[in-house]
């Protein structure tokens, strides 16, 4: 048995997913959190917060990039961990620097704050020669403004330290651009209360489809485990709004999104101990790097992967944080895709009905999470503002997208917004 300290995690699927790996691995975990009532607070109704079951629940700024690794130090000396992990984006670099002062398994912290800030990643892949979009960094709006006329619009307007798609915005002239650099400047502090770096990344506005490729690293070696397709809706925001794992792609497709999310690894030095999510576009001019998440995919793709392959990816993030050889074995599921549909919110207001009793019975169908009515509603600006998804599957090929389509396209017509 295995002892791992988990510092902070999300409140979706990876805060249910990540414990239920721990413990069918056989091993337990020590959580580490500033605040255990951000996580209560969406505590499923009826049950325990998974995060519940750990042996242990401890309170610790881990904002505190001075304090905490004298912190960890004396947690480590009376626990003995074997691993230190956490499914939420803003502390992945803290991980591997407490991983790295501990003397424990995982990535070079440099790597993983390059993969977590977009700015670096650009620039450590322009250097590299991994293909990405062109891009600019700056602060000053002067600075902005002449970078945009340079690279041209449409562009992309992006934070360089969120995730969710919170703040990403399409801009097709210096108007928007300026809309997007203040509504970003409102928001100086993100949802873990920590502060935001004040710079803003413009990109060119990629064309073509775009998909993540999902793998897994250990001991210097990079396996893929697959390509997702993406969907996304919601402009001039970014907002996803499916997946369907494997992506229907002809095979130089899949192919070359993979060699470019390798390279793209490679570059950055995410090859060994990570479990990665690298999105590319596949233009007409190539794949382009959009970017590389350093931790297992988010929006139930996980799920899909195992309905599919039977890999467990949360599993196997739990094994490489403890510097184990993840089991990636193919086993036969019976599914040939699977794909899953987010219900996005379209208006403001409350939600006053939306009903998927009669969608739970479908043969086809693997999960149907729905809000309940009387919930306040907000029109999606990221994929924070979801109101559930199905899931369903598709035993003689890929298509799982439609019939996730066909439901989904259900629902949106008896759901009731006020």
């Amino acid at each position: 048995m295995a002892h791992l300290l988990m510092v902070e995690s999300w409140v979706g699927s990876m805060s249910r997913l990540l414990p239920r790996a721990i413990r069918e691995g056989g091993h337990e975990f020590t959580f580490l959190t500033r605040d255990l009532h951000h996580y209560l607070r969406s505590a499923p109704e009826g049950t325990a917060h998974p995060l519940l079951g750990a042996r242990n629940v401890i309170t610790a700024d881990t904002n505190d990039a001075e304090a905490l690794p004298a912190q960890v130090e004396r947690l480590h000396a009376a626990f003995g961990f074997d691993g230190v992990i956490t499914s939420c984006d803003y502390y992945l670099p803290t991980v591997a620097r407490i991983a790295d002062r501990l003397g424990l398994p995982g990535p070079r912290p440099e790597a993983v704050e390059n993969a977590c800030r977009k700015d670096a990643t650009r620039r450590v892949l322009a250097d590299a020669g991994v293909p990405g979009p062109r891009f600019a960094v700056h602060e000053e709006w002067a600075d902005l403004a002449r970078a945009a006329r340079e690279i041209g619009y449409p562009l992309v307007a992006k934070p360089v330290d969120l995730c969710a798609g919170m703040y990403v915005r399409r801009v097709d002239d210096e108007e928007q651009l300026a809309a997007a650099v203040r509504a970003l400047a409102d928001f100086p502090v993100n949802a873990r209360g920590q502060r935001r770096a004040p710079v803003v990344l413009i990109e060119e506005l990629l064309d073509g489809p775009e998909v993540s490729v999902e793998t897994v690293s250990h001991a210097g070696a990079v396996q893929v485990i697959g390509v997702t397709d993406k969907s996304v809706g919601g402009a001039p925001a970014f907002v996803e709004t499916g997946h369907m794992f494997p992506a229907d792609l002809p095979a130089a497709d899949a192919e070359a999104a993979e060699q470019t999310a390798l390279a793209a690894l490679e570059a950055l030095g995410l090859t060994d101990g990570v479990v990665a999510h690298t999105e590319i576009k596949l233009t007409s001019a190539g794949p382009r790097v959009v970017e590389v998440n350093p931790r297992p995919a988010g929006n139930r793709i996980t799920e899909l992967v195992r309905h599919v392959t039977g890999i467990d990816l949360a599993a196997a993030f739990v094994d490489v944080a403890l510097g184990r050889a993840p089991d990636l074995r193919r086993t036969g599921t019976g599914l040939a895709s699977a794909a899953v549909g987010f219900l996005v919110p379209q208006a403001t207001g409350t939600l006053e009905a939306l009903d998927g009793g009669r969608l739970r019975t479908g043969p086809d169908v693997l999960e149907v999470r729905l809000a309940e009515p009387g919930r306040q509603v907000r029109a999606a600006g990221s994929n924070n503002e979801y109101l559930g998804h199905v899931m369903a599957g598709d035993a003689e090929g890929p298509g799982a997208r439609a019939r996730v389509e066909a439901l989904l396209g259900a629902l949106h017509s008896g759901m009731v917004i006020r």
